[in-house]
């Protein structure tokens, strides 16, 4: 029998220690990539929470502490067993949503709340095998579990940094569920660039949930913006974050280093939060357009299968979700100069114009009244030639 392998290293994460340096200062590369520090300036996430299909996050960690909601364990169906915290869903919630407390980490949205969906899952994936052909039967899978568990219980956003080669029905239906309830669905692309398959093919095997249609795929790049050599590249990339050297929070308490799609997901998660606080009736399909017209590093054909639409810019996606909804914006510092402009003339009412009517029809009825006058003139000129012969 057929069995699809559900992994949270799908996205690969592997930790290194960290330099000696404060966090914040370790860490600041990746909020200067994200434009994120700009984007603050308009909103922190605040009122947003973010499911995190992950492994359990702890709660206890500083940055963390009084927004994380424990969610039940989404591997069975039983939902009291307790799942103790894991190191993956911890990391990946803190570059969410960590706060910044005593002078340690902040995620990129740190007002926002942690919905901990715990998806425990045995083994680890084998990447050099071909992925399960088709989309596979089956009955609801844990993640479908989660997708409609976090659509409703308050989750605005959901970060899935995992990932499996197999398609599933429960899952797509999932996956369409929690968009017709508004939320945002954020997964890691994977980890397959350089697989064997990969440099044969110049493209590697698609992973889902990030392979769904509707899901924002995330691929890995480095500190300058480059594809990450083992992120990804096929055409599930919507958009592209740092991927490599991310400092993380550890489980309990301290920091590491990390490197994997993993990562990028999360902090594209982050982004999305920020778009949901600011605009919450925003629709996932509004909020991914605004990820992906606003990309730094655009490819020079516009988009390509290994970065997408570019890195994602946290400010410069705020301002496309506010041109999207039509918001009203601020004129920029420095900018002055352009003016606010002036209003609009209101556009005509639809209809006849009644000047170009009635000239209209004055035209006619001068072009008939010259037509009858030639015919008469005609005719008597006729009548007096046929008198003139007679005589």
């Amino acid at each position: 029998m057929l069995t699809v392998v559900r992994t949270l290293a799908a996205a690969l994460l592997v930790f290194a220690g960290p330099a000696a340096e404060p966090i914040r200062d370790q860490q600041q590369w990746v909020l200067d990539a994200l434009n994120v520090e700009q984007a603050w300036n308009v909103t922190k996430g605040a009122g947003v929470t973010v499911a995190v299909v992950d492994s359990a996050v702890d709660g206890q960690v500083k940055e963390l502490r009084g927004r994380v909601t424990e969610g039940p364990d989404m591997s069975s169906g039983v939902t009291s067993r307790v799942v103790a915290p894991g190191r993956h869903g911890t990391a990946m919630a803190g570059l969410i949503a960590g706060s910044g407390a005593e002078n340690g980490f902040v995620g990129v949205a740190p007002e926002a709340r942690i919905l901990s969906l715990p998806l425990v899952v045995d083994g680890e994936p084998d990447l050099g095998n071909a992925p399960l052909q088709g989309e596979q039967p089956t009955a609801e899978s844990p993640l479908a579990r989660a997708l409609r568990y976090a659509a409703n219980h308050g989750a605005q956003v959901v970060s899935m940094s995992i990932g499996s080669y197999g398609a599933l029905r429960s899952e797509r239906e999932a996956v369409s569920y929690a968009l017709g309830k508004g939320v945002v669905l954020v997964a890691a692309v994977g980890n397959d660039g350089q697989t064997t398959y990969a440099k044969e093919k110049s493209t590697s095997y698609w992973s889902f949930p990030a392979g769904y249609p509707g899901v924002i795929g995330v691929a890995a790049t480095d500190k300058q913006g480059r594809r990450a050599p083992f992120s990804s590249d096929n055409l599930s990339v919507l958009v592209s974050a740092p991927g490599m050297e991310v400092p993380v929070v550890k489980r309990g308490t301290g920091y590491e280093l990390s490197e994997g799609t993993s990562s990028a997901a999360a902090l594209v998660s982050g982004v999305a939060a920020l778009i949901k606080a600011r605009h919450p009736g925003l629709p996932p399909e509004q909020v991914a357009q605004a990820l992906a017209m606003s990309g730094r590093g655009r490819p020079a054909a516009g988009y390509d299968d290994q970065t997408g639409y570019g890195v994602v810019d946290a400010a410069a996606a705020l301002n496309a979700a506010d041109r999207l909804t039509g918001a009203r914006r601020t004129v920029e510092p420095g900018m002055e100069h352009f003016g606010q402009g002036e209003d609009s003339p209101m556009p005509s009412r639809p209809g006849p114009d009644p000047l170009r009517l009635g000239l209209y029809g004055g035209g006619v009825l001068l072009a008939l009244v010259t037509f009858c006058g030639a015919i008469v003139i005609l005719n008597q000129r006729k009548s007096d030639e046929h008198r003139q012969r007679n005589e």
